[in-house]
């Protein structure tokens, strides 16, 4: 079973959406749902959750959009399948989750 962390701002309009698509990806993989969700800032939070924008998913430890952390702290857009969106798409979680 992979890691997979949610990394996210509270203040975030779009971490409802990468929870339901993170939801769906894993019914899409055949896998039962379970992650773990780290807010940007928490002290508390591993440190390979560090250094993400909001919204992040690391798939055993891996960004599914392939970014590297920065030091920059910021929201993130993604490309999909019709265009920028702003949260990672199901269909991308998915193939993370697959891989590994």
């Amino acid at each position: 079973m992979a890691t997979v962390d949610l990394i996210y701002d509270a203040e975030c309009p779009n971490v409802s959406a990468t929870r339901a698509n993170l939801s769906l990806a894993f019914t899409r993989a055949g896998m039962k749902p379970e992650w773990k969700e780290y807010r940007i800032g928490d002290q508390q939070a591993p440190a390979h959750t560090r250094g993400y924008g909001s919204p992040t998913i690391l798939v055993d430890g891996r960004d599914v959009a392939g970014l590297p952390p920065s030091t920059e702290i910021c929201c993130r857009i993604y490309e999909g399948v019709s265009g920028a969106a702003h949260a990672p798409g199901e269909e991308q979680i998915a193939a993370a989750l697959v891989s590994t």
